[in-house]
Formats: structure tokens, sequence, C-alpha cells
């Protein structure tokens, strides 16, 4: 659909909310055209709060991790004073990245291009053939590494925001934060991501990924293999498996949390990991029930969760942990990064049982990214008829006072805010 027909398109609204008829519909072309994706980096990623990484990340003074947030390349570190920042990896010369690393740690940041030199705050603090400068250079700090002015963390998760009249990170989140909490609280110590990411590449528009990461509703039939693989090792299928409520919990963001048969290993047993895996995991629920009670202790340890955090933020706390962040390239092209999650104090043992599921499932490798990857294709390719089939039907579970997890409610709240942010 060319930029003239999506203008008249928007007349009639390219998100459509019909309860009088029950239906809830979404117009193809915002999944295939390049004007609405130049208006999304302008009007959501430029004005959300986005993930940019976790605390854990950055344990010491100059450690550092390049990262790609909202189009822009950025330098997530801790500088010589302790603080968290994100630098804009641009130097203010010529425009050459001074951060050429994935991670490291370092003191300063050195300009391939001429060699100008910043300290891990941004300051210039070398320049060659500084004579030829006036010696009031720099003296307004112009010419530091720009740094992005909203960072802001809840629970160990790094948010920035380019947009200064943004709401705080806290509101924003608003009741995200319960399903946050729940993901933290798993640990005494704090929670810490596990090595490097998982990056890798997918031919479908970012939000596909947003809306599949809290889809319930294609779990079984897309990934049949697996659940046939978790019942060899003792998580037989049942009626309360998959059972749950799906949420919509404003500004975008959702949730759906259910019963499912794969083991926990915050502290939900399977067979598969025998006795010595049992007192292990008896031990942590009781101190999960002594600090929380039985009931949040229960829900904690048995209860998985996929959620999205507006507009690209998913974390998927199932039979293990898993951050997932994601960057549009073009309208049918993303880069997605995943990593892996875990409470500090985790035994040896276990945290091995949780890097085996969070590859097998989550993996690129594993059995659920590579059928969630061809089924998220599969649709951008069907975009290709969105001329005479021009819309996706998002109703499931509009007739409900709370619609299930295999509903698609919070799918409904991140159209909601898209459209609000989009419209204005």
């Amino acid at each position: 659909m060319d930029n003239k027909a999506i203008a008249q398109k928007k007349k009639t609204n390219l998100v459509v909310e019909d309860h009088t008829n029950e239906k809830f519909e979404v117009h193809r072309s915002v999944f295939t055209n390049e004007t609405i994706l130049d208006e999304e980096m302008e009007k959501i990623f430029s004005t959300c709060w986005l993930y940019i990484g976790h605390e854990s990340e950055l344990p010491n003074k100059g450690d550092f991790r390049r990262r790609k947030v909202g189009g822009r390349n950025l330098i997530f570190t801790r500088s010589k004073d302790g603080e968290i920042r994100a630098l804009y990896n641009t130097c203010p010369h010529r425009g050459a990245m001074v951060c050429r690393e994935s991670k490291g740690n370092a003191k300063v940041f050195q300009c391939f291009y001429h060699a100008w030199t910043f300290s891990n705050k941004g300051e210039l603090v070398g320049l060659p053939d500084k004579e030829s400068f006036p010696d009031t250079f720099n003296c307004d700090g112009s010419k530091n590494l720009l740094q992005v002015k909203r960072l802001d963390s809840y629970r160990g998760f790094v948010f920035i925001n380019f947009n200064d009249e943004a709401e705080p990170l806290e509101e924003y989140l608003g009741n995200a934060k319960t399903y946050i909490d729940l993901v933290a609280d798993q640990s005494e110590e704090g929670m810490k991501i596990i090595g490097d990411p998982q990056e890798y590449s997918m031919r479908a528009n970012w939000k596909l990924l947003s809306e599949n990461s809290m889809d319930s509703y294609h779990g079984l039939p897309t990934h049949k293999t697996y659940f046939e693989i978790v019942a060899t090792r003792g998580g037989e299928l049942s009626k309360d498996n998959f059972t749950g409520v799906g949420l919509d919990l404003g500004n975008g963001h959702g949730v759906v949390e259910y019963t499912a048969p794969w083991g926990r290993p915050v502290a939900k047993w399977m067979p598969a990991w025998g006795e010595d895996g049992r007192k292990e995991i008896e031990k942590t629920y009781k101190r999960l029930v002594e600090k929380y009670g039985e009931e949040r202790a229960h829900r904690i340890s048995n209860n998985s969760r996929n959620m999205t955090i507006f507009p690209n933020l998913v974390i998927n706390d199932i039979m293990g942990i898993t951050v997932r962040t994601f960057n549009p390239i073009s309208p049918g092209y993303m880069e997605v990064s995943g990593y892996a999650l875990a409470p500090v104090e985790e035994s040896k043992d276990f945290n091995v049982r949780r890097m085996d599921n969070f590859l097998e499932f989550l993996g690129p490798g594993g059995f659920a990214t590579p059928d969630d990857n061809e089924a998220l294709e599969l649709c951008q390719e069907g975009y290709e008829n969105n001329y005479e089939v021009e819309w996706n039907d998002i109703s499931k579970g509009m007739t409900k006072e709370q619609p299930a997890s295999g509903d698609e409610e919070q799918m409904r709240g991140f159209w909601r805010q898209w459209n609000r942010l989009m419209t204005k």
C-alpha cells in the first residue's frame, strides 16, 4: 500500500476497536509501510522508555557494553564515579564511533579517525595538535560525548528515554512493576545476566514479535515438539496447564500468567532433575515462603509469565528467565538480542539446568525461537496480499469479563497504546 493510500486509510484509523460488533482489527499496512516505521521511530522510539541493559552487566567502574537502542548507537557504561551512563557513540568532531568493541573495561574511549579521547564519563580529555585549537575550546563542554539525559532503573533493569519531557520511569511502567517484582523477588542477593546475549535477526516487523511474546494461543500448535520432549522428562500435560489470565497492564504493556508442565529452577521441581534437585528446590521454596508467605511463594515458583514492556522489551519468566529486546531496521526486518537472567546465589547445578532450559527453548537454535521466527516471517510474507486482505483480527476473548491467557486482551492493550501515540 503506497503512502497516499496509507494517508487515506488513517482517516478511518489503522486500529479499529468495535465493542458493538465485538471486533478488534489492525490494518496490515502497519507491518509493511516505510512511512509508518519512520513515524514509529519519531513517535514511539523517541518518546517511550526503552530498555538498555541490566545493572549486573556493569559490575565494575569502567565496564561498558555497546548497545543499539531506538535506532541510536550508544555506550552503556559504569563511569569512574560509579554512575551508570548512556553515551552517544559518536565523536563530536567528525562523527565516527568512539567505541568499536562490543564490551570491555576502559578508562577512556578513543576515536579511531583523529584520536580524540574521552573519559568514561564522556569528557574530552585528549586532543591531538591541541595548540591549533582556541584556548577556550570545549570550555562549554560541547565537544564532550553527548549523554542521554533520561536514564533510570527499576529492580536492576535500566531504561533510557530520548524525550526530556517524558513521565518518570516508575509511572511509565505502572502495573508492569508487579510482574517485574515477581522476577526480581526470586533472589535475595539480586539477579544477574549470565554470559553474552544470543543475537539473531528476523525478516519480520518488530510489532509481530511484541505480539508473539505474550501470545499463548500459538503455544501448543506451534511448539508441539517441545512439549512432547517435556513430557518424556516427567512434565506431563494436564487440563490445568496453560490456564491463566491475559492482562492489559496499561501504557501498552501486557502479560500472560499461567501454569505450565515444565520445571522452573526458582522452585518448581520436575522428575528429570532427580532427588538432589528436589531437595534444593524444597530448600528454595521454604526460603520464599518464609519471606513472602505461602500464596506469593507459590505464585513466584509455579506460575509462568510472558510480559511485553511497550514497545520492545520482553521478559519471559518461564522454564528460565529470558530478557529479550529488538530493534527495527526496516518494516520487514529486525535485530534481536536475548539474555538469560538468574539469581546471583543460584547453585552451579541449577544454573546449568537454567541455561539448558534457556538455550533449549528460547535460544536461536532452540525449539521455540526457530518456530516463532518461521511463523512471523510467514506472516510478513503473507502481508504482500494486504491490498486485498487488509486486516488482522485480534478479537479473541473480547466477550469475556476476564480474558484467559490464550486470549488476546494483552495484545489489544499493546495496539491501543500504539494507536494513541501514532495518532497524536
